[in-house]
């Protein structure tokens, strides 16, 4: 018995399980990974170390974009392909007779060897000694224990000398750098991949980092975008010429399906109609509508308003394109916002508004007194949902004004993302209108309560 009860208890956990496994990884993860884009920089920091190796001790850290002092370079093997501005040297495994006479076998660099036999794969099998040019030159090559000029010479090679070559390194150049600015710094060797040097070889910068820490930049880069003022303008401005008509719009339009009249049926299949159009589709339809020989300027012109086709979508008629946006997203997510409202009319007893038509209220007053008020969560839940999907429009824009004579928050957000490559930036965008999304949603739980909400306050 006791186990049974156990079991019971436990359905309730088991039955909600999905939804939460469901939130954590389509909702919670992508917000926190967003987050993390927005305001952490995986970038920021380039370890110095003491030696030219990836594992050798960390003596200092310089941030992204230090202006550098290149003392140094030195060539070790490359762990991976890197990436970035990386640097390669290659070095060839020789073997053949000494300035001495005797054998000699170890590495030379690529710049010494004059490619002279190749396999079917291009791999070099045989070449000749460089000669070296200048009077001071010395002519003789060394050649060395490990693929590197600071290890040990096993040997040397007299100019155009033939050699066998038996192995081929690729390795990656690694610089003595100290921060330009800050000549008593610390100096250390950091990897050609994450470095820009400039021409003269004795100067540089830090073109990306290994170490990430928390920054403000990328928020800061957004509030600086030229375009981030226009685009939070023109959001709000949408919103709020938008949300109040469509919030009228819908309920007049529930208000027609719930009094039951004649067709009522009708009206909600053509009232609902929209919703299964998609935004690109209903701003391809609208432009259609606006464009210079659309629909629009074909009445106009057919009833003799106008003498030639109007241009209402260009950058001298930002005032127009807003309006076939507003027209647009009016026409298109009404429906929405109506069958919230229609599911909240239908929620209402009739025996409610029967009792109030018998002591003598009229329509205009049941729906003023009686409707109106216990719609109050239907009406929140449909102006919450509304105003994020206001801050989300895009297709509509960009299919109307192609997105740079007017523009939105969610378009910057792409143009950051898609067009100039900046993840983080973007991010930020998508960071800013979560916000906006957030405090409109408490406003509208705050503002638009219950009566017992109210009263249990």
């Amino acid at each position: 018995m006791r186990a049974r009860t156990w079991r019971r208890h436990l359905v309730p956990y088991l039955l909600i399980a999905p939804a939460i496994v469901y939130l954590a990884l389509f909702f919670a993860y992508p917000m926190y990974e967003g987050l993390v884009l927005a305001i952490y920089d995986d970038d920021a920091l380039l370890p110095l170390r003491s030696e030219p190796t990836s594992d050798a001790a960390e003596v200092a850290e310089i941030p992204q974009g230090t202006g550098l002092q290149i003392l140094d370079r030195q060539s070790r093997a490359m762990i991976d392909d890197g990436g970035g501005d990386l640097l390669t040297e290659q070095w060839f495994r020789v073997s053949g007779a000494g300035d001495t006479g005797a054998a000699v076998d170890g590495w030379v660099s690529e710049a010494r060897i004059r490619v002279r036999e190749e396999d079917a794969a291009g791999n070099p099998l045989a070449g000749t000694v460089r000669p070296r040019l200048g009077q001071s030159a010395d002519p003789l090559t060394d050649v060395h224990a490990e693929p590197n000029d600071r290890s040990g010479v096993v040997g040397r090679l007299e100019q155009r000398a033939p050699v066998a070559i038996t192995e081929v390194a690729l390795l990656e150049v690694w610089f003595l750098v100290q921060p330009a600015d800050d000549p008593g710094a610390a100096a250390g060797w950091a990897p050609s991949r994450y470095l820009q040097v400039f021409d003269d070889g004795e100067s540089g910068r830090v073109h990306r980092g290994t170490a990430g820490e928390f920054t403000t930049a990328f928020i800061e880069r957004m509030v600086d975008d030229r375009f981030f003022g226009p685009a939070l303008r023109t959001t709000l401005l949408i919103m709020a010429l938008l949300i109040p008509l469509q919030l009228v719009l819908a309920l007049v339009m529930a208000l027609v399906i719930h009094a039951r009249i004649r067709f009522s049926s009708g009206f909600l299949y053509v009232f609902a109609l929209p919703i299964g159009m998609s935004d690109l589709a209903v701003g391809i339809l609208f432009f259609s509508i606006f464009t210079g020989n659309g629909l629009l300027n074909s009445i106009l012109d057919g009833l003799g308003i106008i003498d030639g086709p109007f241009a209402f979508l260009t950058a001298e008629t930002t005032n127009w394109i807003i309006f076939a946006i507003v027209l647009a997203e009016l026409w298109r997510a009404t429906s929405i916002v109506m069958v919230i409202l229609v599911a909240g009319l239908q929620a209402i007893p009739d025996e409610t508004l029967e009792a109030a038509e018998l002591f003598g209220a009229g329509y205009w007053q049941r729906v003023r007194h009686i409707m109106l008020p216990l719609l109050r969560p239907s009406i929140q839940v449909a102006l919450i949902l509304r105003t994020i999907l206001a801050f989300q429009v895009f297709a509509v824009v960009i299919a109307l004004s192609g997105g740079d004579v007017v523009t939105v928050l969610a378009n910057e957000s792409f143009r950051q993302y898609v067009d100039l490559r900046n993840d983080n930036v973007a991010s930020a965008y998508a960071l800013f209108i979560l916000l906006l999304s957030i405090a409109s949603a408490v406003f509208y739980l705050r503002s638009v309560r219950a009566e017992s909400e109210v009263r249990a306050s």
